[in-house]
């Protein structure tokens, strides 16, 4: 028996050094950003003005990742001025809508009328808030989706397994600082390299974990019937 531990154990330890090794080795490469942006749902696209823009958020206010959709919300709304926008997300402790209120203030500062505004507090992930804003919006509605790049191709197909034909995405890239901006104009070419080589590597092993991630929560998702 304990050979048996052992023999699984030492299986294991080398299974998870060569999964190591193989995805350090592909954030040498694009295949990480491309397996992101895929997840992005880039190329879906509305060929209407929105009706709805619907902000899908799991992270409370404040926080980046709800700022980040506030600021693409706002700046939605403003070019869609007959949308109306529903924002997503949680409740905060003991059932309180602040985190929506805040992140609903981030729109009215910028100039979003809170007329517009509606909230759908109760989903506590993808599908319960989809599932429920379902229950807001009519089926030939023209939605348009807010939400964290990855999440996006999730979020399309739930709308389209609850009968939406008419969904478009916008994920929230970061566009992060300019490489420049971080060097100095004295710098050899050499050492801007470096630099660069250690930035995207550093941010490939993030996508990758992000894309396995949700690669996961496709296949859970398929799995239940909700895409």
């Amino acid at each position: 028996m304990k050979k048996k531990l052992k023999k699984y154990s030492v299986n294991l330890i080398y299974i998870v050094g060569i999964l190591s090794i193989t995805l350090f080795l592909l954030s040498f490469t694009r295949i990480p950003y491309l397996a992101y942006r895929k997840l992005a749902a880039v190329e879906i696209q509305l060929n209407s003005n929105p009706t709805h823009i619907v902000i899908l958020s799991g992270n409370g206010m404040p926080s980046p990742d709800a700022l980040i959709k506030a600021y693409f919300g706002a700046e939605t709304a403003l070019k869609h001025p007959n949308s109306k926008v529903i924002i997503a997300l949680p409740k905060g402790n003991r059932g309180s809508l602040k985190p929506l209120k805040m992140l609903a203030n981030e729109l009215i500062v910028k100039g979003i009328d809170s007329n517009r505004i509606t909230y759908e507090p109760n989903g506590f992930n993808t599908y319960t808030q989809i599932f429920a804003i379902s229950k807001m919006i009519k089926k030939d509605a023209s939605i348009l989706i807010i939400t964290n790049p990855e999440h996006m191709y999730r979020s399309i197909k739930t709308f389209d397994k609850l009968g939406y034909s008419k969904v478009g995405s916008l994920p929230t890239f970061e566009t992060p600082n300019e490489e420049q901006s971080l060097k100095n104009n004295s710098e050899e070419s050499n050492q801007i390299k470096n630099v660069d080589l250690r930035y995207n590597v550093w941010s490939y092993m993030q996508y990758e974990i992000k894309v396995i991630r949700e690669y996961f929560a496709i296949a859970y998702y398929w799995v239940k019937g909700w895409i």
